[in-house]
């Protein structure tokens, strides 16, 4: 018998903080002893869902009172469920898109650090013999930063979702996994645009263009964030609106390219990420390689002991994060006004 068919499996396995099962099984079970087996590239928790036979996606899923069939296999479903809100998260391809650095910390609160270059730290200039290099200061962050929890609260009865299928299901959790992700995006703008409590918010310029944003203005955000790169843009919808109907999208690179995939790119090579509620009068320009750190104590938590003893009507599903500016200068703000 194989060695994951012999792992008792319990809810004293998940650990607090979101730690989740995953990574208690695979201590006990470590993928890396399959390799050049039938099972390479499963991982341990996808180990036990083929132990109990347990189909999870495609035409042929079970249904969910499959999980409850047996004790152990029980103790899984709070683990699909987490797994499936991380894929939507995942899916709605946003944080990733901002973020330069992730961080895994234990507890609500985080120190990092800063680096606040100037003019002349920036420049690359020739050093003669017995003369000392330029200084690049890194300096820890007077203020702390305080974690937030995100996350939406699971409503129904096992009763009227024993017999749905698990593929259609894990469909509504990927949903619960794209609100969590919109709401940390919202998170991000602020800490952007107010900075994170360490006196570093981002610039502010005003165009004055009876707020019709015009590609001269994205121009000039380009210039606003030099010598950072101008990556990516996080605007509101009418501001997103306005960009698409630029003449440059539509003749240039960038429009065949939103025509094609539905991804949105300026003419300047920059990645537009759509913000519904951020100000409307507002678009952020932004380095993704140096602007932000995201801060996470845990995974993707669920209340386990609910979800196992099938008391599944609100039983919340979250997450731990904040974030955390690394360079002020790698964001600015352009402020479109009307008049």
């Amino acid at each position: 018998m194989a060695a994951y068919e012999n792992i008792t499996i319990e809810k004293g396995m998940y650990k607090p903080g979101g730690y989740g099962l995953t990574e208690a099984l695979e201590k006990l079970d470590p993928s890396e002893n399959y390799i050049g087996t039938p099972l390479e590239g499963l991982d341990a928790f996808e180990r036990q869902l083929k132990r109990f036979d347990i189909r999870v996606s495609g035409p042929g899923s079970d249904r969910i009172e499959k999980f409850f069939q047996r004790a152990q296999s029980t103790a899984l479903f709070p683990e699909y469920v987490s797994r499936a809100v991380h894929q939507g998260m995942t899916q709605a391809d946003v944080i990733d898109d901002i973020v330069a650095s992730k961080t895994q910390i234990e507890g609500m609160d985080y120190r990092s650090v800063a680096s606040v270059p100037t003019d002349s730290d920036l420049e690359i200039r020739q050093t003669n013999e017995n003369v000392t290099f330029p200084e690049t200061n890194v300096v820890l962050q007077e203020n702390l930063i305080h974690l937030r929890k995100r996350g939406r609260m699971l409503c129904a009865s096992y009763e009227a979702l024993r017999f749905q299928r698990l593929d259609l299901f894990t469909v509504m959790l990927k949903q619960i996994g794209a609100h969590i992700s919109t709401q940390l995006l919202n998170d991000a703008i602020t800490i952007i645009t107010n900075g994170d409590g360490n006196g570093n918010a981002a610039t502010t310029h005003t165009v004055a263009t009876n707020g019709t944003l015009a590609y001269g203005d994205l121009v000039d955000l380009w210039s606003y964030i030099s010598p950072y790169k101008l990556n990516t843009i996080i605007a509101p919808t009418t501001q997103i609106m306005k960009m698409l109907n630029m003449t440059e999208m539509k003749d240039s690179y960038a429009g065949h390219n939103f025509h094609a995939t539905g991804k949105m790119i300026t003419p300047l090579g920059a990645k537009l990420i759509h913000a519904p509620a951020m100000n409307s009068a507002k678009v952020i320009g932004l380095d993704k390689n140096y602007a932000l750190e995201l801060v996470q104590s845990g995974d993707v938590m669920t209340e386990y002991d609910k979800l196992i003893d099938r008391q599944l009507s609100r039983a919340t599903i979250s997450a731990i994060v904040g974030f955390t500016k690394i360079f002020t200068g790698a964001s600015t703000i352009l402020t479109v006004t009307t008049s």
